[in-house]
């Protein structure tokens, strides 16, 4: 059973930055597409990025294309998620996902972490 441990959620000023990392165990991470989506309060949850088990290939929702980059370093099993310019309306809780084939966000299936809270302050 894989287990999905997310961090680096805090509290921003509109317009900064912060880099969430997560970290995965109990399965051969390099074989599987990592998504990271959110969910605001009141709202349904949002996919936000997505890369491929070799990072060759990488997608984005429209809100966040041009602020946010994914990557992932499968030496340390680990995905992150660089998020710059951000915005009041991006303060949500972030999960991470992993699962086999698809890096897009067609779908809700495969494992989650618990989650981290990302705050921006207008």
């Amino acid at each position: 059973q894989v287990q999905l441990v997310e961090s680096g959620g805090g509290l921003v000023q509109a317009g900064g930055s912060l880099r969430l990392s997560c970290a995965a165990s109990g399965r051969t991470f390099s074989g599987y597409a990592m998504r990271w989506f959110r969910q605001a309060p009141g709202k349904e949850l949002e996919y936000v990025a997505g890369i491929t088990g070799s990072g060759g290939n990488i997608y984005y929702g429209d809100s966040v294309k041009g602020r946010f980059t994914i990557s992932r370093d499968n030496a340390k099993n680990t995905v992150y998620l660089q998020m710059n310019r951000l915005k009041f309306e991006d303060k949500a809780v972030y999960y991470c996902n992993i699962r086999f084939g698809i890096a897009t966000g067609s779908d809700r299936i495969g494992s989650w972490g618990q989650g981290t809270q990302v705050t921006v302050a207008s």
